[in-house]
């Protein structure tokens, strides 16, 4: 009893006001004073009524001034279906907020933010926030926190980051954050980029605890002294400029004799054997970076011939048979009718030892007709290597050997294939079947004989790039587009609705209506492969922050649209960047001096009448592979503009 009575004094010094109107000792009143306190002090109990993701998005705005670029904010939509501007989702959830260059200002509401719970990576570059850094610690599974080009001022406290521990990309650039660097930031165990260039940061560089897996770090133009931390080193000099008071490698500035013990590097030979030892590393590392030019050179051009190995065009003369793995089960099977194909795809969920027929619209067929059939190679791809069969009914096939689609089980992934093979679009290739193996996956679809649109724009400049005339190349833009519409409403909770979105993935039928192909699999790759397979993660927002969004697709978009306009193979197709044309570059530069019509196919170009819209298309393709992702037009817009031409 004493300690309710303690408890009670309590809140009455906390509470005087309720307690002027109930009396102290009367147990209804102390009932309703702590329901009061509840109620004033835990702001109408919140903890049992959480804010919606919508609600959570619209008080955020609320706190915003200059908010008018959030008008697609709607509170009658969700999120993720109506594609709210800045909102990154993955699977419905919403896991990225990127409000970057919309001019907002006002307080950041992080309240707000912790009803998000999938939230992982915060960025409100180029932006007009001030004051101290907001309270984002509370958010402890943030991955990403991107503030650069704001006017946030003053120290952050030390522990700030403390509760941070799964920060891999800091970003505070270009404000004007003052005082030491916190000692919490040092301690991150998974931090791989740290830029805080262009504030007034001061003091010594701490200790980065785990500097060894950091790959981009820019500390420039602060106020830092000491010497740079010799795990630092390795980084460029103008990483460390614009800090008078820095010195050491990689800095031309020696620190002296008056560096204290703890900052000294490791005492080395003194005189003429060092500057000999010095000589002998540099003359090996020269030696060994010529070795190294050389063999990435070589490699360098095997890549490239790779790549056009896969522009579709078939090699007549080399027939073999297609391997494909087998077990006594698929050789009972064969042949004993349509029916008994069928039954096997039907019960393939069980043993998964024939093709699963996911669309019949070229009929039944089993594994047992193509291990029968004969086969031309096609090429290899990023996703797998492509064969062409023709079986004795005479239906020809493309069979891909997947051999990175592991990502889901068997039962996800059977899923998967018979949604994609329910899909119907004068613009899509619907697969027809699949065969599972835990090492493979078989994917089989109707053969395109006229091949892909990279071949008859690259592959041969004969009869079919002559038929390549403006309205052609415009009905192939026209299609492209409405099979991406197509894709982004039918997996509009996907990240990448397409993925993998290049010209070798474009199929022509004989009247040049493309077809879109290799889409739609990025549930089902394995991540680590992912960014080798999928055309997508070449798109700069991968590049700077590894992310991947619907506007990864509108980039694949823009980057067709360029290569079908200008006839030049785009050097961003290439794994290694070497070769072709960096057509977002050339574009762009034509943009801004106002002569894109240098740029069209001479082919083209001497079409007048149609000229003014050849230019239109091409500036569309160019707001299309805009560096930032946020001044991208959405898909929709993308699309629309397209038609209107």
């Amino acid at each position: 009893m004493a300690d309710n009575h303690t408890i009670l004094r309590t809140a009455a010094g906390l509470y005087p006001e309720v307690f002027s109107i109930f009396p102290f000792g009367s147990a209804m009143g102390a009932v309703r004073i702590v329901f009061l306190i509840i109620l004033v002090g835990g702001g109408g109990l919140p903890s049992c009524c959480p804010l919606s993701e919508n609600e959570a998005l619209l008080k955020l705005k609320e706190s915003f001034t200059h908010s008018e670029s959030l008008n697609s904010w709607n509170p009658d939509s969700v999120p993720c279906s109506a594609r709210w501007i800045g909102i990154i989702c993955n699977r419905g959830v919403i896991t990225g907020l990127h409000l970057s260059g919309l001019q907002l200002s006002g307080k950041i509401d992080v309240e707000a933010l912790l009803q998000l719970r999938g939230l992982r990576t915060i960025s409100f570059v180029d932006n007009q926030f001030s004051g101290p850094i907001p309270e984002f610690n509370k958010i402890g599974v943030l991955k990403s926190l991107l503030l650069t080009g704001n006017h946030f001022s003053g120290a952050i406290p030390s522990d700030f980051f403390s509760s941070l521990t799964s920060l891999k990309k800091v970003w505070l650039s270009s404000n004007n954050f003052s005082g030491n660097i916190p000692h919490s930031l040092a301690q991150l165990s998974h931090l791989i980029e740290l830029h805080l260039e262009s504030n007034q940061f001061s003091g010594p560089i701490p200790h980065l605890k785990h500097a060894s897996i950091i790959t981009s770090l820019n500390v420039s133009n602060n106020k830092l002294e000491g010497q740079i931390p010799d795990i630092l080193s390795k980084f460029d000099a103008k990483a460390f400029a614009g800090n008078e008071g820095l010195c050491g490698n990689p800095l031309p500035k020696s620190c002296g004799a008056q560096i204290s013990e703890d900052q000294k590097p490791p005492s080395s030979p003194p005189g003429e054997s060092q500057g000999n030892i010095s000589k002998l590393v540099v003359a090996s590392l020269i030696a060994v970076t010529v070795f190294l030019m050389v063999f990435i050179f070589l490699s360098a051009s095997k890549r490239r011939e790779d790549e056009f190995s896969v522009l579709g065009r078939e090699q007549m003369e080399e027939v073999v048979e297609v391997h494909v793995p087998s077990s006594g089960h698929d050789k009972q099977s064969s042949r004993r009718g349509g029916g008994d194909s069928k039954r096997g795809s039907q019960q393939g969920k069980a043993g998964m030892s024939d093709l699963v027929v996911v669309n019949e619209d070229k009929g039944i067929f089993g594994l047992a007709d193509l291990m029968k059939a004969a086969a031309e190679v096609l090429g290899n791809g990023g996703l797998g290597s492509a064969y062409k069969a023709v079986m004795s009914n005479g239906l020809s096939v493309v069979v891909k050997r997947m051999r990175e689609m592991n990502k889901l089980g068997k039962d996800g992934f059977d899923a998967e294939m018979r949604r994609l093979g329910r899909l119907r679009h004068h613009n899509i290739l619907t697969p027809l079947a699949y065969h599972y193996r835990r090492e493979e996956k078989l994917l089989v679809s109707e053969y395109i004989p006229k091949g892909s649109l990279l071949y008859v724009l690259h592959g041969d400049r004969g009869a079919c790039h002559a038929d390549l005339n403006w309205a052609t190349r415009l009905r192939i833009v026209q299609g492209i587009a409405r099979g991406l519409g197509f894709l982004h409403s039918e997996f509009a909770t996907y990240d990448l609705p397409h993925g993998n979105l290049k010209s070798s993935n474009v199929l022509l039928c004989d009247n040049y209506e493309p077809l879109l192909s290799d889409y739609a699999f990025h549930p089902l790759i394995n991540p680590n492969n992912a960014t080798q397979a999928m055309f997508a993660y070449r798109s700069p927002e991968y590049a700077q922050y590894q992310e991947v969004s619907p506007k990864s697709d509108v980039y694949c978009l823009g980057i067709i649209i360029l290569e079908i306009m200008t006839s030049k193979f785009p050097s961003q197709y290439l794994t290694n960047g070497k070769g072709g044309t960096d057509v977002v570059q050339w574009v762009s530069s034509a943009v801004s001096e106002k002569r894109e019509a240098e740029l069209i196919d001479p082919e083209i170009a001497n079409d007048t009448d149609a000229l003014d819209r050849m230019v239109h298309l091409l500036t569309i393709g160019a707001d299309c592979t805009h560096n930032n992702p946020q001044q991208r037009p959405e898909m929709r817009e993308a699309i629309r503009r397209i038609e209107e031409i």
